[in-house]
């Protein structure tokens, strides 16, 4: 097989070393095949990770999980996040992006659950944000959910928040003062508003650009702004459960440093070839700050005519 330049940039270890973290200068990303304790364990107890972001299995059975009981899924995700929290630096953040446990057509809502384990870490929570999505599986007995949650939370106080690099165009930018010593003054911040904390990302389903194999797979642009907002450039990133890189596509396009881990071979390599295809230029993502399609646009949002009198 031919190698791509960046293919020495790209690094897939089976093995850990204490060593292999550190990232050396022509490495923009480690990819760990393996257990993701095994991984952190081999690490040394100091401040390594700027950012940590990821989304790991909700213990439902989708193919890259074993279902086990529910309080023992917990006792896992403290080991990982304690862990995760011993090598965090303290202008770090972790972003922990979760839905819903379901057992038997009852949901569990796992921010809630797991919202003490950070607790007793002494973790800071910034920001509960909902992620919206409009697309997803129908419901028969419960409405129909379409939203997740990611808990931001940084470890000291001293952390790191880049608004000006997020922020999205105002609502109403000839908004003026009305009354006081600026009354008559535009009102926004030329630069654009803050995001508030309910984002509208389309999810990877169906023809969406980055679609691969990966049943749960993360968008880019959801990652990109956590990327942009709580990390400065050269910056690590690591998401302990990566799948196919999605968190390592946000990092490396915005000019930080990456490092996944995941126990699926296959994952991994698609993983690989996307980040490369990232430094290559030839990614196919969907960005942040790319419109949401409006479907009153097209010929499906119009009522069929067999339908009228039914419920419209």
């Amino acid at each position: 097989m031919q190698l791509n330049i960046y293919d020495n940039e790209i690094k897939i270890h089976s093995s850990f070393s204490k060593d292999d973290y550190l990232l050396k200068e022509d490495t923009k990303a480690n990819l760990y095949n393996g257990d993701v304790e095994t991984f952190l364990d081999s690490l040394p107890e100091s401040p390594i990770f700027d950012l940590v972001v990821t989304s790991p299995p909700y213990n439902i059975g989708k193919n890259y999980e074993k279902i086990m009981p529910f309080e023992e899924y917990l006792c896992w995700q403290e080991r990982i996040i304690t862990k995760i929290y011993k090598r965090l630096k303290n202008s770090g953040s972790i972003c922990w992006e979760v839905g819903n446990y379901v057992d038997n057509g009852t949901i569990t809502p796992l921010d809630i659950e797991l919202a003490p384990i950070f607790k007793s870490l002494g973790l800071k929570l910034r920001n509960r944000i909902v992620w919206h999505y409009g697309h997803g599986l129908h419901s028969k007995k419960r409405f129909s959910g379409r939203y997740e949650v990611i808990l931001w939370y940084t470890k000291t106080d001293d952390y790191i928040f880049n608004l000006d690099d997020v922020r999205v165009p105002p609502k109403y930018p000839g908004k003026k003062y009305y009354k006081g010593k600026r009354k008559g003054e535009l009102s926004c911040n030329p630069k654009g508003k803050n995001p508030e904390d309910v984002w509208e990302i389309p999810n990877v389903k169906g023809n969406h650009v980055e679609k691969t194999i990966h049943p749960c797979q993360l968008p880019v642009g959801l990652i990109e702004r956590l990327v942009l907002a709580l990390t400065n450039e050269n910056a690590i990133v690591f998401d302990p459960f990566c799948g196919v890189s999605s968190t390592g596509i946000a990092a490396l396009l915005h000019n930080r440093k990456y490092i996944g881990c995941d126990t699926v071979s296959e994952y991994m390599e698609i993983g690989r070839l996307r980040l490369v295809q990232t430094l290559e230029g030839t990614i196919r993502y969907r960005p942040i700050n790319k419109p949401i399609y409006d479907p009153s646009q097209s010929n499906l949002s119009k009522v069929p005519p067999s339908w009228k009198g039914e419920l419209f």
